[in-house]
């Protein structure tokens, strides 16, 4: 009995002990790639300076879902902590006591926006770059204008810790958008982006915001990386309920979160009060996009 007491011992330590180096070596990956270092080329943007052009990147700043991680009055937050995912804190973005406003060129901006990367070269942790490395320069010229112009917050925000849980999630998978940086390909030439008006083209610019939870396809699915209690994001395409849906329908939702169904829509799921910053024919656009979108079975990311 002591024999067999004693090799459950050894395979126990031995158990625990290959958990260890697993982590271990999970936790020495991820550090090295959230301390790689990236040289980036940063292209000029021109930055205006009148009143509409500022009120204009105010509203993309609501429409793109800046302000849902940053906040309202762009002071940061903790804007999600979970056991799977840890605290995941966005910055502050003002001139205001612990803001990136007080120090932040128009050149780290341009870097943060579309690239991902801080002024000290390393990867931001979740900033989707890749989904704003598509804006255009007029687009992304209006929107560092706003940051710039924005009321001064003062904040005192805890650092984000990442997980273990979304940490492997990340390696495994390739899924989660810890380091959106790895996703930008930084040499290459700039987009064309289209030419603002209610066309499909136009749509799919404005509707690259909404990858990060519906996927890169559309269709929807469990959302990687986000608590357990989190409703999987509906499928966009025409293989799901939006092919029942009509323009109205797809504008009053946006609009007001109600379905044609009746169903109020949670902003903390689907930020439609953001979206809803958008104008009729730029709705318009996003519908005709995803009208055209080869329909897909839910989850088919």
């Amino acid at each position: 009995m002591k024999r067999v007491l004693r090799w459950i011992g050894i395979v126990f330590g031995v158990l625990v002990g290959l958990v260890v180096l697993a982590v271990a070596g999970v936790y020495a990956v991820t550090e090295a790639r959230i301390n790689r270092t990236y040289d980036i080329r940063v292209e000029e943007v021109p930055i205006p300076t009148d009143a509409d052009a500022i009120a204009y990147g105010e509203r993309l700043m609501k429409a793109r879902g800046c302000v849902d991680c940053h906040g309202q009055n762009l002071g940061g937050r903790v804007f999600l902590e979970s056991p799977t995912a840890g605290r995941l804190v966005a910055t502050n973005l003002t001139a205001g006591r612990n803001g990136i406003g007080s120090y932040y060129t128009v050149a780290d901006y341009v870097r943060a926006i579309r690239h991902g990367v801080g002024p000290d070269g390393k990867p931001l942790l979740f900033m989707p770059a890749h989904e704003y490395y598509f804006l255009s320069d007029a687009d992304l010229g209006a929107m560092i204008a706003y940051l710039k112009s924005a009321p001064p917050v003062d904040s005192d925000l805890p650092p984000s810790q990442v997980a273990l849980p979304i940490r492997t999630l990340y390696l495994l998978t390739g899924q989660v958008a810890l380091l959106p940086a790895e996703w930008v390909d930084h040499d290459a030439p700039r987009p064309t982006p289209p030419a603002p008006g209610v066309t499909a083209a136009y749509g799919q610019y404005l509707a690259v915001t909404c990858i990060g939870c519906h996927g890169p396809g559309l269709s929807g699915g469990p959302i990687p990386g986000v608590p357990a209690d989190w409703p999987p994001a509906s499928n966009l395409t025409p293989g799901g309920r939006l092919s029942q849906w009509s323009e109205d329908d797809f504008i009053r939702v946006m609009r007001t979160g109600v379905t044609p169904d009746g169903k109020q829509i949670a902003n903390r799921y689907m930020p439609w009060q953001a979206l809803g910053q958008m104008t009729d024919d730029e709705l318009k656009a996003i519908w005709l996009y995803l009208r055209s979108l080869p329909a897909k079975p839910t989850g088919n990311r």
